[in-house]
């Protein structure tokens, strides 16, 4: 089961490979750790050859996702996963129901009653079924379409 979200899409060129990979490079500010600076250029990250890792450079939300892909001679593909750092708060965020569900235990166990624990569980099922899916998505849907404005590439299915 996975507790984060990814997504694998594929993609026809509608140039050549060189001329889309100088797109990108063009518009791509060099960069070996992914980290979210201001810049007029559409992302941040590195280029080697054909394979790119990237994130948005949108300040605010462009770093969520990370963009891992291939652009061969007429297709290629890209991964879109949550960013490292992001993983590690969104774990945070997981434990911080069962941080107050432990406390509320130590303290006093009289008090504690069906309700409180529906509630911690209900929190941690809204968290990874709601919250993260939504953000995710709102910011793949972003990063997408920068990244097919950037190469000029029509999306396929599978």
């Amino acid at each position: 089961m996975k507790f984060l979200p990814s997504k694998r899409k594929r993609f026809c060129l509608v140039n050549s490979q060189v001329e889309t990979v100088d797109r990108l490079i063009r518009r791509t500010k060099k960069s070996d750790w992914l980290i979210s600076t201001s810049t007029e250029k559409s992302f941040i990250g590195e280029i080697n050859g054909n394979k790119f890792r990237l994130i948005s450079s949108k300040i605010g939300r462009g770093a969520f996702c990370k963009l891992t892909g291939e652009v061969n001679t007429t297709s290629g593909f890209v991964d879109v996963e949550i960013h490292k750092a992001f993983k590690i708060l969104l774990s945070l965020l997981y434990l911080l129901p069962v941080i107050g569900i432990t406390t509320f235990l130590m303290k006093d166990e009289k008090e504690f009653s069906t309700l409180m624990a529906v509630s911690f569980i209900s929190q941690i099922l809204i968290i990874r079924f709601i919250a993260i899916p939504l953000t995710f998505h709102r910011n793949l849907k972003d990063s997408l379409n920068r990244l097919r404005d950037v190469l000029d590439i029509e999306w396929t299915e599978h």
